[in-house]
């Protein structure tokens, strides 16, 4: 699989205008948490199949990045990263906006990307955000004017 990126964009009426790596983890915690929770009220062990990942992070990517990572046969890895982009609203003013970037490698496997697309979705809507997915369309989570 080629390597392939989404991005959620923290737009000015998200619910956040900045996040952090530290943040975009416990939102995965959060995300993991809740997969879990719908096995057990199923009676059934979906933990593991639910979002088989769990973070990893080298030392020189501290604050900028970090990647899940899994063992299963069917995944591999997704990045996470954070940034910032200029953009020129419609007035010509020029603002700064974080978008995060999600980049699936090119080990990741079918199974990463739709275990990807079902995160983005869920930070976009949890952010308010404006998701670019992998195919190039956009989904907004935010209301617009």
């Amino acid at each position: 699989m080629l390597a392939a990126n989404s991005f959620i964009k923290l737009v000015p009426s998200s619910a956040k205008d900045n996040i952090s790596t530290e943040e975009l983890k416990e939102l995965f915690l959060y995300y993991k948490d809740i997969t879990g929770k719908t096995g057990s009220q199923i009676k059934w062990e979906y933990n593991d199949a639910a979002f088989p990942y769990e973070i990893k992070e080298k030392p020189e990517a501290k604050g900028t990045w970090f990647y899940l990572f899994s063992d299963h046969d069917r995944y591999n890895a997704i990045l996470l990263g954070i940034d910032k982009e200029n953009v020129i609203e419609e007035d010509g003013s020029e603002r700064e906006q974080v978008y995060i970037q999600v980049t699936l490698p090119e080990t990741a496997t079918f199974g990463d990307k739709g275990k990807a697309n079902e995160f983005c979705k869920f930070l976009a809507k949890k952010l308010q955000g404006e998701l670019h997915l992998f195919n190039g369309r956009i989904m907004y989570y935010y209301k617009r004017k």
